[in-house]
């Protein structure tokens, strides 16, 4: 959803550097995927198709903060996901 980021804190040898990945249109979305000891951040369109991707070694992440946008009360889906609520 537009104005979902992401925020990565990578260790830069005896400095931390800061990352953000956003989604910056309606229907885009940040995806977060963990394999093979890599962290892969993209930018999706609603079809599916990657738009900007980052990349990390895991080993040199020190933080991974997924910042949602905010969600209007009353909209489906606002309910957070595991929480036990019937839609």
């Amino acid at each position: 959803m537009k104005g979902d980021w992401v925020e990565i804190v990578i260790d830069g040898g005896g400095n931390t550097m800061n990352y953000e990945v956003k989604a910056t249109r309606a229907g885009r979305r940040v995806e977060v995927v963990n394999r093979r000891g890599l962290i892969e951040v993209s930018e999706v369109t609603r079809g599916g198709t990657p738009v900007r991707t980052a990349r990390f070694m895991s080993s040199r992440v020190l933080a991974l903060v997924e910042h949602p946008a905010p969600r209007r009360p009353g909209e489906q889906g606002s309910r957070a996901p595991g929480d036990g609520s019937q839609a």
